[in-house]
């Protein structure tokens, strides 16, 4: 027997088509949406246990109340004052009319010593007992530039704890009457630096008239 379909339920099929394939590519669609949603669950796991994966098991540490908070050392305070007193003294004027005279034992070598320094001192200075340490030569200076250079350098020596030094002021041969400028200046100077306890001529071998031997006071530390 002959089946005949009608015309109406034929286009109802064709009608279906579009919408089963639809219906399919949604649930294509879904099915990727819970794939990407999955992978992006195990991505964000695998990255939260990254840390520990690759340290290991992790601990506490011990002791937690014995911790104790350090408070760095504050850094050193400027020099400021001490710059300043530096500045004053270097343009302090060391009077070139200060008598001297009185001052000096007038033995067969001019010397000083302080008062309350004992004359032994003066002999063990001119005798070597403490080693020359450092020496300041005056050479070719004018007045000026001597005074300061003198009084740079006595500073500087006393404040690295230096106690005797030789400053050279030359015998004067090269000077107009071949009489020494700087001696009796020097002399002077010397004597008006509080750091200076005693001076002597050098020996020969250390310049003789040339020079003086200078014994400094000795730093005081300041005991914490």
């Amino acid at each position: 027997m002959m089946m005949i379909t009608s015309p109406l339920k034929a286009r109802s099929l064709q009608d279906l088509k579009p919408l089963r394939e639809a219906l399919a590519e949604r649930a294509a669609r879904e099915s990727r949406l819970r794939q990407e949603r999955a992978e992006a669950e195990r991505r964000a796991r695998a990255e939260k246990n990254m840390f520990q994966l690759a340290v290991g098991p992790v601990q506490p540490l011990s002791g937690q109340h014995d911790r104790r908070w350090h408070t760095p050392e504050p850094p050193e305070p400027l020099p400021v004052q001490r710059e300043r007193d530096e500045q004053r003294v270097l343009v302090e004027a060391i009077s070139d009319e200060f008598d001297v005279s009185t001052l000096l034992d007038t033995d067969d070598q001019l010397s000083f010593r302080r008062p309350g320094i004992g004359r032994d001192v003066t002999h063990k200075l001119r005798a070597g007992h403490w080693s020359i340490q450092r020496q300041l030569d005056l050479h070719g200076l004018r007045t000026d530039e001597a005074r300061e250079a003198l009084g740079h350098f006595i500073r500087l020596a006393h404040r690295t704890g230096l106690r005797c030094v030789r400053v050279v002021h030359g015998k004067g041969l090269g000077s107009p009457g071949k009489t020494p400028v700087l001696k009796g200046r020097v002399q002077r100077w010397l004597v008006q630096k509080k750091e200076v306890l005693a001076f002597v001529q050098a020996r020969p071998a250390d310049g003789g008239a040339g020079a003086l031997v200078v014994l400094l006071q000795p730093v005081m530390r300041k005991h914490r």
